[in-house]
């Protein structure tokens, strides 16, 4: 067995990202089968106990998740001139109170905020926006397990064999798909459910089956839901809510 990066072990953790662990490693937050490591580039065995100081844990449990309901017109991550980002969205007046947490935004909450995901410009819907590595992990890490549902309104006819192809059989940058769950979900409306996520996937899969999209909105991604979240607001994600 070789010894890794003690940084790339707590990714692959799920302990924190590589980021945030090169951080609390320089701050002597991090401990290795209760040895304190402070220096950068440290290497140890995956069979290694990991543990964080309660400064590490404590400052963990003040990252915040945040859901939006992102309109069309805005991109998900760093744009091109003259476009706006998601980011934008997230302030005061357009936070959408839940009783069940009802946690008041703090411009702290921008700090190092990244999309766990992305939802391209002309689609809508659930965007998840975190300062939390683990949570970033757990949704668009190479290992990730989890779904994500999309209503998909269609123009163009799709028969029997097509519709399968939908679920499984179509190949993007000449690398075959991973099955998708694929249904009507009315007469001019698919359900996709997908386990990966492609740039512009539901849109290029649906081009190979001559189907043209006219709307496309993301609804839920694991077991989070969008739910009556309105369009253009945002919340933050709750204690009792996990994605897997």
């Amino acid at each position: 067995m070789e010894k890794i990066r003690l940084s790339k072990c707590m990714s692959e953790q799920g302990i924190c990202s590589r980021r945030e662990a090169d951080k609390y490693i320089e701050n002597g937050w991090v401990f290795v089968d209760g040895e304190r490591i402070s220096e950068l580039g440290t290497k140890i065995f995956p069979t290694q106990k990991i543990k964080l100081d309660k400064a590490a844990q404590a400052q963990q449990q003040d990252y915040v998740t945040i859901l939006l309901n992102k309109p069309v017109g805005f991109v998900s991550s760093q744009p091109e001139p003259g476009y706006q980002p998601a980011v934008s969205l997230i302030n005061r007046e357009t936070q959408f109170i839940d009783q069940r947490f009802p946690q008041r935004f703090s411009p702290l909450h921008l700090k190092n905020l990244a999309p766990a995901g992305r939802l391209d410009i002309d689609s809508q819907g659930l965007l998840v926006m975190t300062q939390d590595g683990r949570i970033a992990k757990q949704l668009i890490g190479a290992d990730s397990k989890v779904k994500k549902e999309y209503l998909v309104r269609v123009e163009g006819a799709l028969s029997k064999e097509k519709l399968a192809l939908l679920n499984y059989g179509l190949s993007l940058d000449g690398k075959a798909l991973k099955p998708a769950q694929v249904s009507w979900q009315n007469q001019d409306q698919l359900r996709f459910i997908l386990q990966e996520g492609k740039k512009r996937q539901i849109r290029r899969m649906c081009e190979l089956v001559n189907l043209k999209i006219t709307g496309l909105k993301r609804v839920s991604i694991g077991k989070v839901k969008l739910a009556d979240l309105p369009e253009g607001k945002w919340r933050y994600l709750r204690a009792d809510e996990s994605f897997l």
